[in-house]
């Protein structure tokens, strides 16, 4: 049966709630229903990337096309995937973060643009690409509705959502300091969350909330330092069922090693209206020589789940204590209610950096499943599950590929994952009818050799040499799209891929899954087998996230592409250097001859259109 509404309950989806911001959430709950739209950056609060249209199905999209483009006029890399609310799509850039509203009904014509004026000199802060995740949709904010950017330079913007016009402007953090904006926001309730990138310059991660009505500051929670910096509640906030205690934090780093440790937020916010609870992940500690930042370094590397009211943190997970390797925890967190050993429960599903994925009770933050998703995974032999072991949720890792045992300036070969991860950001999907997970991979492993580096501000502060390569013994590719079943561990089916996947997949009711490849195909495969169904090649590699709408009676399916991003550093910003854009340039040095840079949006359809047969 097709899964759609008609005009009127369209209609009455993006109703203004008469009663202001109080209502905005519920209103942006409403709207996402809808599968006409595609009102958030993640598709819904639970990050599933999931659609219930089905004009598009497995039967007919070996028959899809483009059916419209439309050029950014930007060159580097294009993450992230445009929105759309009603007859009108809002499409993002790299920087200078252009935003542009297009009219649907009007073959993709610009109905405004609002392009920010940044000083350059935000561009060489940026660790990887000059990239940008998305805007945020606000609807019904004291009678109007807003689209919020989060620009380079941190400035935080609400926009006119009919007229492109600055509403209100606040600045979320310091370029001087290395502080920088690439992640997309996420509107819950009244509010509007924030993160911040720069942890390859020493930034101490954050997460902010900020008013809708003016943009004024609700409340700001660290990742790392002391508890009341942190909205940490030393009795209440809890570890894996126990509380967690006075200064957990500052008793994991050497003196005040944690105002400069990292811990940046720039991936992925998940929100779960029921317990009212926001999740995200912390990113990789300062520096990346292990050496230099002894202990567990808490809370980088960490799952945290936190009241959206007040921000204080109910439960958190470290993954990666005292990380080695550069593992990042900011990829999304999914929220499904899946089975697990046999019993229905309310998940949290996060696939790391680190090459394990972990499923966790969403409520109380217990662990349920940690297993590898890429069996090349190397650097730790297990997470040990066992509540009373001592080691209990902590990986245990290999001497062989410890950067911190081996010691400084001595290179550590053969690691897997790189420092890029089994996945890095792009963000996987969910079908509630299979209940599998569908995640885009790196299949790349590195040489990591670290040294002693000195902290200036707004310096780079990493302190590590890499160089990245396909895993040995295996398909000869850098990457693999796979099905994985997230109550037992295990990967369901596997397709390699040349290069990594760096595109955020899509999953609809059609019985079709959509990831793009660096190469720039975008791809359908049937959600069952993962059986190749269709592809078409792009003018640029995909970085970018598969999104699909309606409009008119149709279903589209569009996608970002413009290579860029850190696999992809090497072509965007013009480097040949192997060992240039952290390992990455050398490992993707043989990309060029796929690609080229570009920065354009393609709008796929199916001319004639019937409904699934399911």
């Amino acid at each position: 049966m097709i899964k759609t509404l008609t005009k009127a309950a369209l209609a009455t989806s993006l109703l203004i709630a008469v009663g202001g911001v109080a209502n905005a959430n519920g209103d942006l709950q409403e709207a996402a229903k809808n599968p006409a739209q595609w009102v958030m950056p993640t598709g819904n609060y639970a990050n599933q990337r999931w659609s219930d249209l089905d004009m598009i199905n497995k039967d007919n999209v070996g028959q899809m096309v483009p059916a419209w483009t439309f050029s950014t006029g930007v060159l580097r890399g294009h993450e992230g995937n445009p929105l759309v609310v009603g007859d009108t799509m809002f499409v993002h850039t790299p920087f200078p973060n252009i935003v542009y509203a297009l009219d649907l009904n009007d073959e993709g014509t610009i109905k405004w643009k609002y392009e920010p004026k940044q000083d350059p000199s935000v561009i060489p802060v940026m660790c990887c690409d000059t990239v940008n995740r998305g805007v945020a949709y606000a609807p019904g904010v004291d009678g109007k509705d807003l689209v919020i950017l989060h620009q380079a330079d941190t400035n935080v913007v609400a926009l006119d959502a009919s007229t492109g016009e600055e509403v209100w402007k606040v600045q979320n953090g310091d370029p001087s300091k290395g502080e920088t904006g690439t992640a997309a926001p996420m509107v819950f309730k009244d509010k509007v969350l924030i993160g911040i990138s720069g942890g390859e310059f020493g930034v101490r991660g954050s997460v902010t909330a900020y008013n809708l009505s003016d943009g004024s500051q609700a409340w700001r929670a660290y990742s790392t330092g002391p508890d009341d910096e942190m909205l940490m509640n030393p009795e209440k906030t809890t570890e894996l069922g126990k509380p967690v205690g006075k200064d957990s934090s500052l008793k994991t780093w050497e003196g005040d090693q944690w105002q400069i440790g990292g811990g940046t937020t720039w991936g992925w916010f998940s929100y779960d209206p029921e317990l009212n609870l926001i999740y995200y992940g912390s990113g990789n500690p300062s520096t990346w020589n292990p050496s230099q930042r002894p202990g567990d370094n808490k809370w980088s590397m960490t799952i945290f789940a936190r009241d959206a009211d007040s921000g204080e943190a109910k439960w958190v997970y470290q993954m990666t204590p005292h990380d080695e390797w550069d593992f990042d925890g900011v990829n999304e967190m999914i929220l499904a209610d899946i089975p697990v050993d046999g019993k229905d429960r309310k998940a949290l599903v996060h696939f790391d950096r680190n090459g394990f994925a972990y499923t966790l009770d969403r409520e109380t933050g217990e662990l349920l499943v940690a297993k590898k998703y890429d069996p090349a995974v190397n650097w730790a032999t297990e997470v040990v599950m066992d509540p009373n072991s001592d080691q209990y949720g902590r990986p245990q890792v290999v001497s062989e590929y410890s950067t911190e045992q081996n010691g400084e300036d001595v290179n550590t070969t053969g690691i897997c994952p790189a420092a890029l991860g089994t996945k890095d950001q792009q963000p996987a999907a969910y079908s509630p009818e299979t209940k599998l997970f569908y995640v885009p991979t790196n299949h790349v492993c590195m040489d990591y050799e670290p040294f002693r580096v000195a902290y200036t501000a707004g310096q780079p502060y990493v302190g590590a040499t890499l160089s990245m390569y396909p895993a040995p013994n295996s398909h000869g590719g850098m990457g693999n799209f796979i099905a994985w079943d997230a109550g037992k561990g295990e990967i369901v089916w596997s397709l390699p891929e040349q290069f990594s996947v760096w595109s955020g997949a899509l999953a609809t009711a059609g019985d079709i899954v959509f990831y793009g490849t660096l190469e720039g195909y975008l791809k359908a495969v049937d959600a069952k087998t993962g059986d190749e169904l269709y592809k078409f090649k792009t003018p640029s590699g995909i970085i970018g996230n598969v999104m699909t709408y309606e409009n008119s009676g149709k279903q589209y399916v569009g996608v970002l592409s413009g290579i860029g991003g850190w696999a992809g550093i090497g072509l965007a910003a013009g480097l040949t250097d192997p060992n240039a854009g952290l390992g990455a340039v050398g490992g993707y040095a043989s990309l060029s001859k796929y690609t080229a840079l570009g920065g354009q949006l393609t709008v796929f359809t199916v001319p004639e259109q019937t409904a699934s047969s399911n």
